[in-house]
């Protein structure tokens, strides 16, 4: 698929690939030149399953890209999960898990999924995980066959998840509550509810499976749970800020990075000592985090939504070092994931409705690709057999989103992108140094005049992460929006849905 017309321009890389390492999870088995990688307890065949490559951290000489891998895109205003061809790079197509028009989905009698936005998957790479924040449900898909295993409604404000190590639970964050629901892959249905720190964000298990790491949004901690018990068995203290959405698991297990986004930073956590190592400071909109190791060295990425870049820090436990600062192709890059060869990474862009393809090698983003509306999580998946096509549809790839023109006060960084929904625009805006705890008003123009569209808040620093407004623009409005301090007037309802949403990851 071409890439939209709001995209920066992408320098072709060579098609000559060098081989190097993963990080994050992949798959760990011979490569194509018959060198053996390390073996972790992660690497165990699944049960009922021979010679299945098993999900665990891609080291040096895991399997190379193949045609059976998929990676995925969970896409939260189209409401959609984008399915990719690795091998070829190509979008195969989404699976519609909702509507992905405002109105439809607020009808009292709507029973589909709104907001998808967290995947995870089981280590045998049979089971994809999907978390609607909005429905707060947890859905179970089988790679195979792109069918619904299960459909489980979990706690307030469902996050982020992943299977545990023998793949019959998909452990979800509630960051609505202070627990982690524990779900029943096979049969749907909460085993039980594990209590943690206030607004669990994520959850990531060690390469053996007997640990579970919490990172949250509403306490500066990593709880440290016990997956036989299923009981906390440590709090890890002294986390950059209180707010944490994102975090990654290093493919040794030592470290977990876990990504403040409000705060622009990262803080660097040793899980067998219990202590942090490092506080780095990333950028505004700090969002996702992974890891590509080579035979010499091992790196992290850490996206950097407010600044469209992905930074490359070398490890180097209590003292890393940043090395490189790719440029993405569109707005907001979120999700991220390496091959299971660490020969690429793909990184969802938020606001770009696209996933940027980096070679390893050159640090440089080669390919672009449209995907669903929205991309927040992103995952990589290798397995044995190819999924099978059938299920997949066009849903939220035919719109072309692009940035509008702001006009803001002083030196306020204020950014909207224009996405076409089913009918209406839906302009989504972000905003950064603007006055704290101030009402603002964003603006259209038509034949001169200023007509409201929505009023919003900023926070104590400012800020206004997100705020949605649906209407007819395009051909309705000049193709030039602004922002002002609010008059007490309130916005004129009459021209779109319109409101702030609270959306931080």
């Amino acid at each position: 698929m071409g890439t939209r017309k709001f995209r920066r321009n992408v320098v072709a890389a060579s098609a000559a690939a060098a081989v190097v390492a993963a990080g994050g999870v992949g798959v760990a088995s011979v490569d194509r030149g018959g060198a053996t990688a390390p073996r972790s307890p992660d690497t165990a065949p699944a049960a009922g399953r021979t010679n299945a490559p098993v999900q665990a951290p891609a080291l040096p000489g895991a399997q190379a890209i193949s045609s059976s891998d998929r990676v995925y895109t969970a896409d939260q205003t189209s409401n959609t999960v984008t399915v990719i061809d690795p091998s070829k790079d190509r979008v195969l197509g989404t699976l519609a898990l909702g509507s992905q028009r405002l109105d439809g989905v607020l009808g009292a009698q709507y029973l589909k999924e709104v907001g998808v936005h967290g995947l995870g998957f089981s280590r045998d790479g049979r089971h994809l995980g999907v978390v609607s924040v909005t429905t707060n449900s947890a859905v179970v898909i089988d790679t195979a066959t792109n069918e619904i295993v299960s459909k489980t409604y979990v706690g307030r404000a469902a996050h982020e998840g992943f299977f545990s190590a023998d793949g019959s639970e998909f452990w979800v964050a509630e960051r609505g509550q202070d627990t982690v629901s524990v779900v029943d892959v096979r049969h749907g249905g909460v085993k039980k509810r594990i209590r943690t720190g206030q607004g669990p964000s994520k959850v990531l298990f060690s390469p053996d499976g007997k640990r579970a790491y919490v990172n949250h949004i509403g306490t500066a901690e990593v709880t440290v749970v016990d997956t036989a018990q299923k009981k906390v068995v440590q709090r890890i203290r002294g986390i950059a800020d209180v707010f944490s959405p994102d975090a990654a698991l290093s493919p040794d297990g030592r470290e977990l990075w876990v990504g403040q986004k409000k705060a622009g930073k990262v803080t660097v956590v040793d899980v067998r000592a219990g202590r942090v190592l490092t506080v780095l400071d990333t950028g505004p909109e700090t969002n996702h985090i992974n890891f590509v190791t080579t035979a010499d060295t091992a790196y992290a990425y850490v996206t950097v939504g407010g600044r469209d870049e992905t930074l490359v820090y070398e490890r180097r436990g209590a003292h890393p070092e940043r090395v490189d600062r790719i440029r993405n192709s569109g707005s907001t890059p979120h999700g991220i994931w390496p091959s299971p060869d660490n020969s690429k990474v793909y990184v969802a862009l938020e606001r770009g409705d696209g996933v940027d393809v980096i070679d390893t090698r050159t640090r440089r983003v080669t390919k672009s690709l449209d995907v669903g509306q929205d991309p927040q999580a992103l995952v990589y998946v290798a397995r044995s057999a190819p999924a099978a096509n059938s299920g997949l549809g066009r849903q939220g790839l035919s719109a072309a989103t692009r940035d509008v023109p702001v006009d803001a006060p002083g030196d306020a960084d204020v950014e909207v992108t224009a996405r076409p929904v089913d009918g209406l625009d839906q302009l989504q805006l972000s905003a950064r140094k603007l006055e704290p705890s101030t009402a603002y008003t964003l603006y259209a123009r038509r034949a001169g005049e200023r007509v409201p569209l929505v009023d919003f808040t900023t926070d104590a620093k400012g800020a206004a992460p997100q705020v949605l407004v649906f209407a007819r623009f395009t051909g309705v409005y000049d193709d030039r929006l602004a922002v002002a301090r609010a008059t007490g007037t309130s916005a004129n309802a009459g021209h779109g849905h319109h409101g702030a949403h609270p959306h931080d990851d």
